[in-house]
């Protein structure tokens, strides 16, 4: 199987990693990719929103692609995946249509009032006298959503009011606004063909930018996986009150998803509650995620993308867990500063592989004085992914390769998976205890 995938962050480098790995995929491609993916992948330019140049590169004679797997979100709601479908080119991601389950916000709480999905509470504002009456009504902490796609910072949770605003304000159209929840959150993914759902395993991301959950909202500074807090039958609940149901409401609508749905979930005192739906893999949680999957990704992904789910053998995964640490640019992400070299790539790879590992986001190959560096090329430049027999071993493992690599003035969190490895361990403690 030839494939073909569209994007150029981590959360791209991890799926063309897996498919890398998987030995019925004889030929990788990724378009634009970035530097480190192009170890794993021939990469070739491409404007990702272009349906058409998608597609063209998706026929040439270089690439000849079985599948294509559209990663980002904003190429999903540009309608790429319509045009690879309409030229007869099997492809994994949702139509335009339905990928407005994330590229509005007001949309995706019409599916679930559709669907009966349980969700916050909210008001659709469109005027400035009606985001001040939704930030009334609810109080503080107060919730501000950018009806439309954000990269993963159109989101203001604060308890300042003015700040609420002045956010509702700044998104210069329909905003969301709702009732805070209350509770852990959870990022479950799932791979549907538009009828048969299939879960993936659940994962916990951090968004704050800082240790402690301080600082602004991110695109996401580090995931883990799996949750050892989570009640056992999260993921059926999930899949029977939210999954299914918003799968079945989109069909029933006549906008089949096929594709990665993301429910973004708060565990809460009265029950799972959806934050947010994704129409594609997360970033960090994928990079942690497929690092546990055992099954090979590219028959998967195949199988969603030519309806035959229903056939496909139940996943395999690895009891080990996995921990991914972000490596944030100088400024991110306020105004991360690019152009930085990266040093201590080969060190990790030749130290901690492979159950330590650098999945490239921001990167680009250094030209000129800079050949044969590798720069930094946004704000989220790094993900560093590692295994162990427990979160406290995979945590440990990721910060020791964290640990040798430089990016001047770069930052990343230290307690990314801390709490969870700790009860973790107390809980082994118990049970060793009872025994």
């Amino acid at each position: 199987m030839r494939i073909l995938v569209i994007g150029g962050g981590a959360r791209e480098h991890a799926i063309c990693r897996s498919l890398s790995l998987d030995p019925e995929v004889t030929a990788l491609h990724c378009a634009p990719g970035n530097a480190g993916i192009a170890r794993d992948a021939t990469v070739h330019p491409v404007e990702a929103l272009d349906g058409e140049a998608v597609a063209r590169l998706a026929a040439s004679a270089e690439v000849r692609a079985d599948l294509v797997v559209v990663g980002p979100e904003g190429p999903l709601v540009a309608g790429v995946a319509d045009t690879l479908r309409a030229r007869g080119i099997p492809v994994f991601g949702p139509s335009a249509e339905a990928a407005r389950l994330e590229g509005s916000k007001a949309f995706a709480k019409e599916i679930m009032a559709g669907a009966a999905v349980p969700t916050a509470r909210s008001y659709v504002c469109g005027t400035p006298e009606e985001a001040d009456a939704a930030l009334d009504a609810f109080g503080p902490p107060y919730v501000v959503k950018d009806d439309g796609l954000a990269a993963g910072k159109g989101v203001v949770v604060t308890g300042d009011v003015e700040e609420a605003r002045a956010h509702a304000l700044a998104c210069g159209g329909a905003v969301v606004i709702e009732e805070f929840l209350e509770g852990p959150e959870v990022s479950l993914f799932a791979v549907t063909d538009g009828e048969t759902v299939v879960p993936l395993q659940p994962a916990q991301d951090f968004k704050r930018a800082y240790d402690a959950d301080e600082g602004p909202n991110t695109g996401g500074m580090g995931a883990y996986s799996p949750l050892p807090w989570a009640d056992p039958k999260l993921v059926d609940e999930v899949m029977t009150t939210v999954l299914e149901p918003t799968v079945r409401e989109l069909r029933r609508r006549g906008t089949p998803f096929s594709g990665l749905l993301y429910a973004g979930l708060a565990i809460t005192s009265r029950g799972v509650r959806v934050i947010e739906f994704n129409a594609r893999f997360g970033d960090p949680e994928t990079q942690a995620v497929l690092a546990r999957l055992r099954t090979p990704l590219g028959g998967l992904l195949y199988a969603a993308a030519t309806g035959a789910l229903a056939e496909f053998p139940s996943l395999r995964w690895s009891d080990e867990a996995a921990v991914t640490v972000v490596v944030a640019a100088h400024g991110y992400p306020a105004k991360p500063r690019t152009g930085d070299r990266i040093g201590g790539l080969d060190a990790v790879e030749a130290e901690d592989g492979p159950q330590a590992y650098v999945l490239h986001a921001g990167t680009k190959a250094g030209e000129g004085p800079d050949e044969g560096a590798v720069l930094s090329a946004g704000g989220r430049v790094l993900s560093v992914t590692a295994r162990g027999t427990g979160l406290h071993e995979a945590r440990t493992r990721a910060y020791a390769a964290v640990g040798r690599l430089s990016l001047d003035g770069s930052h990343h969190r230290t307690d990314i998976a801390a709490e969870a490895a700790a009860d973790e361990a107390g809980a082994a403690a118990d049970k060793a205890a009872g025994a």
